[in-house]
């Protein structure tokens, strides 16, 4: 585990204490975190918050007491760090952490569980299938309309996603997703438009649709690409916008997250609003989204950072 100290301002001091970021990991989405916690450690540096930064691996839980740590601001995703395994270590610590709490973390990393619970609530969200070595490849494919989107159920970033439109690419697609997670779903393909919406202490920012000319939005139009556009003001009409940013709030606080986080929706050929998924720890890179609501709602990067750390309070 590496650590490096910054500078400090008084005031800060007083309101924060002395923050442990946690960034970094294990999961397949370390490099990613390695990114979003650079950057906010960079902000909190130059607010001048006195704060650890924490590259985790193994040794984390044994080196945290020895910190003196007054709160967490995790900046982990995927497994291990958004899951709720680590809130439940931190609460146990009795650090106060940013974001979610540990059942609404678990619940909404796990895309399965999200969406039969927003079934459950009555909230949209596309048909889905779970996909396991016994599957009707063909059956389930028709099923869901004939194209699918297949999906490891606790991994972000898009990693093992695979478009499907036939029994041979639907079990390849699994095989794929399974390497990365025991739990797959096929979840029938949405044509439409997709939009993200950031929720930051209760308040619900400005939509963002994205537009790829990838097949879909997958890892590199995310992370890598410079042609990914992003729009925001988002488009619909004040009504539209108005239904969609009800929505992402309904299904943030159904699932009972916190803090802040952000919502992912498709609208289908119908014009009809699905529900995708809760992102509980969002990338904080230069290609990533919350940040760009932000500022579209008037927050600087470092105000974004120090409203997502008051989270922790």
């Amino acid at each position: 585990m590496t650590e490096r100290t910054m500078a400090v301002s008084e005031a800060m001091k007083e309101r924060y204490g002395r923050v442990g970021v946690l960034y970094g990991g294990t999961s397949a989405e370390r490099e990613i975190s390695l990114i979003s916690g650079s950057s906010v450690i960079a902000a909190l540096q130059r607010s001048g918050v006195d704060l650890v930064a924490i590259d985790v691996d193994a040794d984390l839980l044994q080196q945290l007491p020895q910190l003196s740590l007054t709160r967490v601001l995790i900046m982990l995703h995927g497994p291990g760090g958004e899951d709720g395994s680590l809130q439940g270590a931190l609460q146990f610590l009795g650090l106060p952490y940013t974001g979610s709490g540990v059942f609404a973390s678990a619940l909404a990393m796990d895309k399965l569980h999200s969406k039969q619970f927003w079934q459950g609530v009555g909230l949209p969200t596309a048909k889905f299938s779970v996909l396991n070595d016994s599957t009707d490849w063909q059956g389930t494919l028709d099923a869901l309309g004939g194209v699918v989107m297949v999906k490891p159920s606790h991994e972000g970033s898009s990693l093992g996603m695979t478009r499907a439109d036939s029994a041979a690419e639907l079990k390849k697609a699994w095989v794929e997703a399974a390497a990365l997670d025991s739990s797959v779903i096929a979840e029938q393909w949405i044509s439409g438009a997709e939009y993200t919406v950031a929720v930051l202490n209760g308040e619900v920012l400005p939509p963002i649709k994205l537009e790829t000319d990838h097949s879909f939005y997958d890892y590199n139009a995310k992370y890598l690409a410079d042609d990914t556009r992003y729009l925001c003001p988002c488009g619909l009409d004040q009504d539209r916008e108005a239904e969609l940013k009800e929505l992402a709030l309904a299904a943030f606080n159904s699932l009972g997250c916190s803090g802040w986080g952000r919502v992912d929706v498709m609208c289908d050929q119908a014009g009809n609003f699905q529900l995708l998924e809760v992102n509980t720890v969002p990338g904080m890179t230069d290609h990533s989204l919350v940040p760009m609501a932000a500022k579209a709602a008037g927050y600087s990067f470092d105000e974004l950072v120090l409203k997502i750390l008051d989270t922790s309070l």
